[in-house]
């Protein structure tokens, strides 16, 4: 019976000494967490002027750089953003005023560019230049006309054609009501 006592207590002082083994053990390889520092994002808005949203970054400067920016939806109905478009001033001199990027849904047909229309004027065609997991991008240059259009007009449309349907047309909308304010607070982006 006494051996039987004892190898009991040999028994439970192993599992106690395990126990306590494995609990040192998890105490040193588990994370405990550390509190976390909020972190500002890279992106803010700054102004709205309209339709048209002042988009700023964060930089060292003295001055965050702005873009005008549009989040643009197929029609009203849909509130889901199919395209964006962010203008950018450009300095004085060159063949263009301004700049802009458009992102466009990844499925586009991308050999038939993109065209971009102010009203009832004239369209003119755009090719894109890239595409990643966010969408296709086409870097353009407006000219003062352009720009000046912009500003007058009351809606742009933006015309992309779908792979998977290149017979057809797809129409965004891209309103101009708020761009002459916004465009004069856009940051003139330099080399």
């Amino acid at each position: 019976m006494r051996k039987t006592i004892s190898t009991l207590t040999f028994v439970a002082a192993l599992v106690t000494g395990a126990a306590v083994s494995a609990q040192d053990a998890a105490d040193e390889t588990l994370s405990m967490g550390e509190e976390v520092q909020q972190r500002e994002e890279a992106t803010y808005i700054k102004e709205e002027y309209g339709d048209w949203k002042l988009r700023c970054f964060r930089s060292e400067a003295e001055e965050d750089p702005c873009q005008l920016y549009q989040l643009l939806r197929q029609n009203e109905d849909v509130q889901r953003p199919v395209a964006e478009i962010s203008v950018f001033r450009l300095p004085e001199g060159g063949q263009a005023e301004a700049g802009a990027t458009v992102i466009v849904p990844l499925g586009t047909l991308l050999t038939q560019g993109m065209q971009i229309a102010v009203d009832d004027g004239k369209a003119k065609s755009y090719q894109f230049v890239f595409c990643n997991q966010v969408g296709c991008m086409a870097r353009i240059g407006l000219t003062s006309e352009d720009v000046e259009a912009f500003k007058r007009g009351a809606e742009a449309t933006l015309r992309i054609v779908p792979a998977q349907a290149p017979n057809q047309n797809i129409n965004i909308p891209v309103s101009l009501t708020g761009f002459t304010d916004g465009y004069e607070n856009a940051s003139v982006v330099r080399n």
